[in-house]
């Protein structure tokens, strides 16, 4: 069985989705449990991007042991240094150099020839090795390159010093059989490919980006680039828990395998979810809530006769077991931290004190507590830490024969104020109100409510995307109330982007 790497860009990839948006704190978190996941590499971010993106790389290498650790530069010496000074603390440091090797992105991003971007990549990979010991160059949108001039690039970075070299479908128009030629070809037309580690970046756009994964690694590919819950840029990346899954079932036709910890799949994917507010389709294989659901009878029946009838992975190989504990209004606080513990959260104290009465007013309103209830519940607890805007009460009112209206009482920065307004709706309503107290150019550039769970007494689950002074954030609030749900997210949100 041929090893093969997994390198998670959760957080730099993933995190430049329309709508996501990570905290330090939150990137550490995601960080730790792909530690736990067991990954080969994790690039923590682009650190040139932005102070904050720098520190929670710094962070991430400093704290984070086991996997490799890298952060994505430019070809340029300025963004090489910001990640080397990001990342130099790492058990396992390596630097990622990005430059792009089609005519297209010659003629149009560089606007130079292809002989001046080969040494542009050359010199940077030059550069980078005489900082660390592990570089690796990726040939930005290979896909559309011309082929001879790729084999040169990769066979000049390798000689250069590159360690690894990523062959990336950046645009996502490989398929599956061209894109496995196109690997294998590199392996047999590049002389010097036995000194690096070959990999592959593939996206989403035309929904091939794990078929084109795994063709690579049947053509010989030894690193897969992936996410978690596959996000990232437009349509998104190859999906880590497939990919991994994929090789794992289907040993027999790969002959490769991974070193990830499998169990610990749904964990993760609820996680990124959770922090990022991007929501997991029901039907995605593997880690949506329906991977391991039967309805039809023939299936049951199937199933309780022997599961491998109609399971080709069983539950528990992803963390997916059944819930032991049933919660309801009459569990303490014992069985509420044992429950929210084996979902993963790390739970303070002050937080179970906080969320506890919540707990109580929900098992109260309906039979049972289930996971995701408590995923959504923590999720507006974590969503609340170091508030400079706190909820403090409101009331809406609508009808057929009156406008919607809304009271909400506000504590900003320590100072109480109330208002009022009126609205579209009771939500649209509150959100105005919110928007006269704080005095800001907010934008609401999405509002989403789900239920939590399917029962007629769900908790609500809003998510909110706001956006101040081109900065944008997601946050999510939980309540059975939609109203109170919308504002809790509100408030999440604004006090991600306020000073």
């Amino acid at each position: 069985m041929r090893k093969i790497h997994i390198l998670d860009t959760t957080l730099r990839d993933g995190e430049q989705s329309p709508g996501a948006s990570l905290t330090t704190h939150e990137k550490l978190e995601i960080a730790h449990q792909l530690a736990r996941l067991n990954v080969d590499v994790i690039e923590a971010g682009f650190p040139c991007s932005s102070p904050g993106d720098f520190e929670a790389v710094r962070l991430v290498a400093k704290e984070v042991k086991g996997p490799t650790i890298t952060a994505l530069a430019r070809a340029v010496k300025a963004d090489i240094d910001a990640v080397w000074e990001a990342i130099r603390v790492a058990e396992k440091p390596r630097i990622h150099v990005v430059l792009g090797s089609s005519d297209i992105h010659l003629a149009h991003k560089f606007r130079r020839s292809r002989e001046e971007v080969l040494q542009i990549g050359v010199e940077a990979v030059k550069y980078a090795k005489s900082l660390c010991p592990e570089v690796q160059y990726s040939t930005e949108d290979a896909s559309r390159s011309d082929r001879r001039y790729l084999f040169q690039v990769i066979e000049a970075v390798i000689d250069a010093g590159a360690t690894v070299v990523n062959i990336p479908d950046t645009v996502g128009w490989a398929v599956p059989a061209q894109w496995g030629r196109l690997i294998a070809d590199i392996r047999k037309n590049v002389p010097n490919i036995d000194r690096a580690i070959l990999s592959v970046h593939c996206h989403n756009d035309l929904g091939m980006a794990v078929a084109n994964s795994l063709a690579a690694v049947k053509a010989g590919a030894q690193q897969v680039e992936c996410t978690v819950n596959g996000i990232g840029e437009r349509a998104g990346n190859a999906s880590l828990e497939e990919i991994v899954m994929a090789l794992k079932v289907r040993r027999d036709y790969f002959r490769a395998e991974t070193d990830i910890v499998t169990r610990e799949l749904t964990r993760t994917s609820k996680m990124v979810s959770r922090l990022t507010g991007l929501l997991v389709a029901r039907n995605k294989a593997v880690v949506g809530a329906n991977a391991f659901a039967h309805s039809s009878g023939i299936h049951q029946d199937g199933v309780l006769k022997h599961r491998k009838n109609y399971e080709i992975i069983q539950p528990e190989e992803v963390g997916a077991d059944e819930t032991q504990i049933v919660l309801t209004a009459r569990s303490g606080r014992h069985a509420l931290k044992h429950r929210l513990e084996t979902l993963g959260f790390v739970v303070t104290q002050q937080e179970l004190e906080n969320i506890h009465p919540r707990f109580l007013a929900l098992a109260d309103a309906k039979k049972e507590v289930y996971d995701d209830d408590l995923y959504a519940l923590m999720a507006d607890e974590r969503g609340s830490d170091h508030q400079k805007v706190k909820l403090l009460s409101f009331h809406a009112s609508t009808g057929s024969d009156e406008a919607p209206r809304a009271k909400v009482r506000l504590s900003i920065r320590g100072q109480e104020m109330e208002r009022e307004a009126s609205g579209d709706g009771p939500v649209d309503a509150a959100f105005r109100a919110i928007d006269e107290m704080t005095r800001e150019q907010v934008v609401l550039k999405e509002y989403r409510m789900q239920a939590a769970t399917a029962e007629k007494a769900a908790l609500g689950q809003a998510t909110v995307v706001l956006e101040l002074n081109g900065r944008t954030a997601t946050s999510q609030g939980a309540s059975t109330d939609i109203v109170e749900a919308s504002l809790r997210a509100y408030v999440n949100a604004l006090n991600r982007l306020l000073p």
